[in-house]
């Protein structure tokens, strides 16, 4: 791993290498969520995703993206809704499952429909009822946009991942 450099990067610097890459990125910790939908023959379908980004307050417009590798990519492209729910600490075996190429990945946790039938998670620390806006190739990734419907939110402690791994969030005292 190469150290921070004390002046500007050149213009002509190499591009990093994915492994680089990939370790750098893992320093920026994020929350971890559970996107879903509806496919077109109406299974719900859902995938551990860590993407997910604040896009605009107003239209309220939220952003997650997806390999364009995944099985799960066709069901997302088709749905008109999504629902991003953002997984509380206590949730980290639901994250792994929906991780893993688990049959019936929904066996698990207490699940009801929301807008377009994407699949709404009891005891979320967030969830982000949307209605998809645009989709756009971005690299090896596809870019969702969605359109927030509706929300809800409690004041739980969210799972959180960095470097690999997942972690709790702790108080700064």
């Amino acid at each position: 791993m190469a150290a921070l450099p004390s002046s500007p990067i050149p213009a002509s610097t190499v591009p990093p290498a994915k492994g680089e890459l990939r370790t750098a990125l893992g320093r920026f910790a994020t929350g971890v969520t559970i996107v879903t939908c509806r496919d077109a023959a109406g299974s719900a379908v859902g995938l551990t995703c860590n993407s997910f980004n604040a896009l605009s307050l107003e239209p309220p417009l939220v952003l997650w993206s997806l390999r364009r590798a995944s099985p799960s990519l066709a069901a997302f492209t088709g749905a008109g809704h999504f629902a991003v729910n953002v997984l509380a600490e206590d949730q980290i075996e639901l994250s792994r499952r929906f991780a893993s190429p688990a049959a019936d990945k929904f066996a698990d946790g207490v699940w009801h429909d929301g807008a377009g039938g994407a699949p709404l998670l009891v005891g979320a620390a967030a969830v982000f009822e949307c209605a998809r806006e645009a989709h756009q190739d971005a690299g090896d990734h596809v870019l969702f946009i969605g359109r927030v419907l509706r929300l809800a939110d409690a004041a739980l402690p969210p799972l959180v991942f960095h470097g690999g791994r997942y972690h709790l969030l702790g108080e700064i005292l």
